[in-house]
């Protein structure tokens, strides 16, 4: 059996819901595949909570579990633990006010005419706070999640390697928690950092240097598993730039025109297309930098209007998110069938079409228990049976 290694990019909590889903598709149609069996496992962001999780045996299906099921897991994925204030970063910063004040002042009075009034007073802006939301909840909760029976917060006493990604505020550099000399950090601390969105969280403070979102640098990181020796890297990525065009005949987009949306649309667009632009760049550079290994990439397709106009605060819709990443990932799975079953042959993994042909399988059931079929999984099925068909009559064709 190969080295196998997942790369987990980053998304909010949006992101790490798909990533559930999709890890779950996954596991469930790769014979072989056993995600908390891993070799190597890279987490960004959002991603530094699942990969932290399958790397501590909590598979796909228990996470999943996690998501759709009791209360007390409820809270593992509740946007409302994210959305905190920082209060003791705004105290932090209102006790600073009257020093900076007075600073001014004298700076003001000493050279009236060598600094202007907005000038002296700019040292004020050293009062706002780093961040909106308290991030420590997520620390709080992991520890306890890692320190329970069977599972660690140490990286060193994983199984396989696990490496979350932040980057360094003063340096501007990236820095992968479970290195060498950036192993002795607790997971839970490590995620906190990687995933602290700046702006929105405050810097996380570890040994002395302070951290923030892992995905400044990169979105996936991948290069720090195929370092490893990883011969099969598979990626999941949750955000991709909306193709709006090629979406404007689905009902579900509520506008093909996305400025219609306003300020929040425009920014998701804008942030997904600059993450995406870079991974792909970076994805490019594998191929040449790491020939012996095999790098496969699942992500949303880019007229996905289901994930981009998602509502990651509703919890009905967060289930029905999951659902939709599952499905999406085994049509993706099924529609790649081809290219993809000679690479996981080559390292000692099946591609089951079996359980992908399986169109009743969900991860939801109805009320009554039963299984549904949700729509997409019936356009799925009708577009790999007309892909199935086109493929053997090609060759054909040609004869």
């Amino acid at each position: 059996m190969s080295k196998i290694g997942i790369a987990l990019a980053g998304g909010g909590p949006l992101g790490g819901i798909y990533e559930v889903g999709a890890c779950a598709a996954l596991e469930e149609a790769i014979d072989g595949l056993d995600l908390t069996a891993a070799d190597v496992y890279v987490g960004v962001s959002a991603g530094s909570f699942i990969a932290a999780a399958l790397a501590n045996g909590v598979g796909p299906g228990a996470l999943t579990r996690a998501l759709l099921g009791s209360d007390a897991a409820q809270d593992l994925f509740d946007p409302g633990l994210l959305l905190r204030p920082a209060f003791r970063e705004y105290a932090g910063r209102m006790r600073s006010v009257p020093g900076l004040l007075v600073d001014s002042l004298r700076q003001y009075l000493a050279h009236p005419l060598r600094h202007g009034l907005l000038e002296s007073f700019q040292r004020l802006s050293r009062a706002i706070p780093t961040g909106v939301f308290d991030g420590r909840g997520i620390d709080t909760l992991l520890r306890r999640l890692f320190e329970s029976s069977g599972r660690t917060n140490d990286f060193r006493r994983l199984r396989g390697r696990l490496f979350l990604v932040a980057t360094d505020l003063d340096s501007g550099h990236a820095v992968a928690f479970g290195s060498a000399g950036h192993d002795a950090v607790p997971i839970s601390t490590a995620v906190q950092a990687s995933a602290a969105l700046p702006g929105l969280f405050p810097p996380v403070e570890i040994d002395g240097r302070h951290y923030v979102d892992g995905a400044l640098i990169k979105t996936l990181h991948a290069s720090v598993a195929l370092r490893e020796g990883v011969e099969l890297l598979l990626c999941v990525n949750p955000l991709v730039p909306f193709d709006a065009t090629q979406a404007a005949r689905d009902a579900r987009a509520p506008d093909h025109k996305l400025s219609a949306g306003g300020l929040p649309v425009v920014l998701s667009q804008t942030f997904r297309a600059i993450i995406h632009s870079r991974m792909r760049v970076g994805m490019d550079r594998y191929q040449h930098e790491f020939k012996n290994a095999d790098v496969l990439l699942f992500e949303p397709a880019q007229d996905d209007a289901d994930m981009f106009f998602a509502n990651m605060f509703s919890y009905g819709e967060r289930s029905r998110l999951c659902e939709h990443a599952y499905q999406s990932t085994r049509a993706d799975l099924y529609r790649r069938r081809h290219e993809l079953a000679p690479v996981l042959r080559r390292h000692g993994l099946e591609l089951n079409l079996a359980v992908l042909k399986d169109h009743r399988r969900t991860l939801i059931a109805n009320r009554r228990g039963e299984p549904r079929v949700p729509a997409a999984a019936t356009i799925g099925a009708l577009d790999a049976a007309l892909d199935e068909l086109q493929h053997w009559l090609q060759p054909r064709a040609a004869a």
